[in-house]
């Protein structure tokens, strides 16, 4: 008989081999490939999909023997929910894992751009003492901040933005009105929140209806020199292009990026040579607590499913229905 196997898109944290080793062998695919994912998937029970990890229908119907999948993160845009939901495989998420992690990294690019960090930083290495009368840098206290999407992350980041003594709004459709008070947190229209925010983060799901949420119209709504950083999903803002002509034209002082459509972007794009683009490759939110707590979370609920027990955390839970 063929010993029961986790695929792995990728490597995963000891906790999480420690918790799903009595279940089956741990398989890690050379790459997170649809070839590579597929080529491992004979007999396994489990199949987890780290960051960019294909789990379009065709991997998910190569493992025949599939009973979870786990996703190291909250998004699943990366996976077929439907193709999934299907086969009855319940799709893991862990939410809220990684919120203080990305929400910290929000206020860091937000404070990074306006601070001009790296034009200092470069200026002082090149020996240019005297370029401090030269450049005016720009402040958090008193201005406005946009948050698109108040979940858990962009309720984190209203919470720890307090002592910046900042204006925060907000674009939900789903956020409570009485949780955003609590927050102190004004809930406006998305042109709106453009309209009057001199910072706008991105914290929102990406799905047909989000993607390119943020386009050229949009950004033309902003203050000139306003700063925008999204740490979500790449496919929320229409185009790089956009960002580029905005930055090059002053609509915006600066932009942080974590995220990209594809990923990895092409680096050889003009904006990728702007030191006021700031970038990261889809790694804020993989803090040394926050990968402990996601891996945590999502193999407990995995070793419930595999214990034929209910788990908590589930992107489809229509499927216990």
């Amino acid at each position: 008989m063929t010993t029961p196997k986790i695929a792995c898109s990728g490597p995963i944290g000891e906790v999480a081999i420690d918790i799903l080793q009595p279940y089956a062998e741990i398989v890690i695919a050379e790459n997170s490939s649809e070839a590579a994912l597929i080529g491992i998937l004979e007999g396994a029970v489990g199949l987890i999909l780290r960051g960019d990890g294909v789990g379009n229908a065709r991997v998910i119907a190569a493992g025949s023997d599939l009973k979870v999948i786990g996703r190291s993160g909250v998004g699943y845009d990366n996976v077929d929910i439907a193709a999934a939901s299907s086969r009855k495989i319940p799709v893991i998420i862990t939410p809220g894992a990684n919120a203080q992690a990305v929400a910290e990294a929000a206020i860091a690019f937000m404070l990074g751009l306006c601070k001009k960090m790296v034009y200092w930083d470069t200026q002082l290495k090149a020996g240019n003492w005297g370029s401090r009368y030269g450049q005016e840098t720009g402040d958090l206290d008193g201005g406005t901040l946009g948050i698109i999407g108040l979940g858990r992350i962009g309720c984190k980041l209203a919470e720890l933005i307090r002592p910046f003594n900042m204006t925060v709004i907000a674009h939900d459709p789903y956020a409570s009105r009485q949780a955003a008070a609590a927050l102190d947190v004004e809930l406006v229209g998305l042109d709106e929140l453009f309209k009057r925010s001199d910072f706008v983060s991105i914290h929102a799901l990406l799905n047909k209806d989000t993607r390119g949420l943020v386009n050229r119209a949009r950004i033309g709504l902003m203050k000139p020199g306003s700063f925008l950083i999204n740490l979500a999903r790449g496919g929320l803002i229409e185009s790089l292009d956009v960002l580029y002509d905005a930055l090059i034209g002053g609509q915006l002082a600066g932009v942080g990026l974590d995220v990209f459509d594809p990923e990895p972007p092409d680096v050889t794009h003009p904006i990728f040579k702007l030191q006021n683009c700031l970038t990261s490759p889809h790694a804020t939110g993989m803090t040394r607590r926050s990968m402990y707590r996601i891996f945590q979370m999502m193999a407990e609920d995995m070793a419930a499913v595999l214990s034929g027990q209910k788990p908590k955390h589930v992107a489809n839970p229509e499927i216990y229905s």
